[in-house]
């Protein structure tokens, strides 16, 4: 069962994927999200990274919807969403085979880092909306270079993804989880 803070980290992440707001994610949010990504500079320039961003997305909807639409509507409401916080530690390979197509969306001068401004629009295009992230990519920048490898992309992806930690720094990859209060 999702912790409070899964909880609070995984409604973000309902709200980014639920495009039209209605409450429940359906194929046709995630189809919605591929045209979000779409306007990423480095997606936009390059038909086989849209192809796989695409993959990325709708294969999300597949997982999220074969373990939470159990009753098969084709709508998946935020406590059916959250089954799936607690497989997703388990799927390791799955969470970290995603991370090279989101890092590749967003590197828009594929220099093989993502800078700051390229992280903010990470965060916006994740969302959907104008994001606050003062601090943000200070406490991600996990060797203080001024930009995220490849390899530091991949353990923040992770942690988003699987971690049951506040304090690890993935949290907020994809802007701020709340804080909690008892």
């Amino acid at each position: 069962m999702a912790s409070v803070f899964q909880e609070s980290k995984f409604r973000g992440m309902f709200a980014a994927f639920d495009v039209d707001g209605d409450g429940f994610l359906r194929e046709e949010d995630f189809r919605a999200l591929v045209d979000r990504w779409g306007a990423l500079p480095a997606v936009g320039r390059d038909a086989g990274l849209r192809d796989r961003v695409e993959g990325v997305l709708l294969g999300w909807w597949g997982l999220i919807a074969g373990i939470a639409d159990a009753d098969g509507d084709g709508a998946v409401d935020l406590a059916e969403m959250l089954q799936v916080v607690d497989r997703l530690p388990t799927m390791l390979a799955e969470v970290t085979a995603t991370a090279d197509t989101i890092f590749d969306a967003v590197d828009a001068d594929g220099d093989g880092r993502i800078d700051r401004e390229e992280h903010h629009r990470l965060v916006e295009t994740w969302n959907g909306r104008p994001e606050n992230l003062t601090g943000v990519f200070d406490l991600l920048d996990l060797d203080g270079d001024g930009h995220l490898s490849r390899s530091e992309f991949a353990t923040l992806w992770r942690q988003f993804w699987t971690s049951d930690t506040p304090a690890d720094p993935g949290t907020h990859l994809c802007g701020l989880v709340p804080p909690q209060h008892s």
